[in-house]
């Protein structure tokens, strides 16, 4: 559902993603893993279409997404870091106008508003100015716009970002929910969201792939995630001082 085929970008001679390939496939919920600056959502934009990449081929349900890029989004939910949404209208009246973008009949649009209302649990502030809602709540009205056609894949990009623990919990209930039914890719670095989600890892570093692989097996030793993030991603396990080169190389293929 979701394929990453030797994705690479530069920008000059500065890559920003180096060869990266993965696959996520149809039920899969997939943590997207790597530290401030690795390429997560550069890699993330090529996959959606809003990037186009230097090297590769990025494919959403089957469609390459620099040459088939309309049919790719309409099995396509995304979220970004910082998402589409306009202060000046209420959740309604935003999910209402994205709907008829989609190219909703009438009856079509008023029933999926109902439904994804119902799963991002804003009833309460559905006629509210989004620019008076809390982080926690704009959140969820990002991921009601995701939602608003039924796509069969999801790609979220820090959906938790900056929110206190009470809208973390209320997020990661609503993505497992969708989890049951949706293919995703979820962009994160904070480890309590992958165990939370997550049956399956990808971790990049410097914009290259460093791990794939289910999340049972990543920590064989028991050091614990936060100990394999560093470890993976070139730091000493123990003190988080970044390694040489040689000494990180060496440490990843232990």
């Amino acid at each position: 559902m979701i394929e990453a085929d030797h994705l690479s970008k530069f920008y000059g001679i500065f890559a920003a993603t180096r060869d990266v390939s993965f696959k996520v496939y149809k039920g899969e919920v997939v943590a997207f893993l790597g530290p401030n600056g690795a390429g997560k959502s550069t890699t993330m934009k090529m996959l959606t279409g809003y990037l186009s990449p230097s090297e590769g081929r990025a494919r959403i349900a089957g469609h390459d997404m620099s040459t088939d890029r309309l049919a790719g989004s309409r099995c396509l939910g995304y979220l970004p870091e910082t998402g589409p949404l306009y202060p000046d209208m209420t959740p309604y009246s935003l999910l209402d106008f994205f709907a008829e973008a989609r190219g909703m009949n009438k009856r079509t649009k008023l029933d999926r508003i109902e439904k994804v209302v119902d799963i991002c649990s804003l009833s309460s502030v559905i006629y509210k100015p989004i620019s008076k809602l809390s982080k926690g709540y704009r959140q969820r009205v990002g991921m009601a716009q995701a939602l608003i056609h039924e796509p069969e894949v999801l790609i979220l990009d820090e959906p938790t970002s900056g929110l206190d623990p009470n809208q973390i919990r209320g997020v990661r209930e609503t993505m497992q929910r969708l989890g049951k039914e949706k293919t995703i890719l979820l962009s994160t670095h904070i480890l309590q969201e992958v165990e939370a989600m997550a049956s399956r890892v990808v971790m990049i570093n410097e914009g290259r792939k460093v791990y794939d692989g289910p999340l049972s097996e990543i920590d064989p030793e028991k050091m614990g995630l936060d100990a394999v993030f560093a470890k993976l991603t070139g730091h000493d396990p123990v003190t988080g001082a970044k390694l040489r080169e040689s000494e990180a190389v060496e440490s990843a293929t232990e």
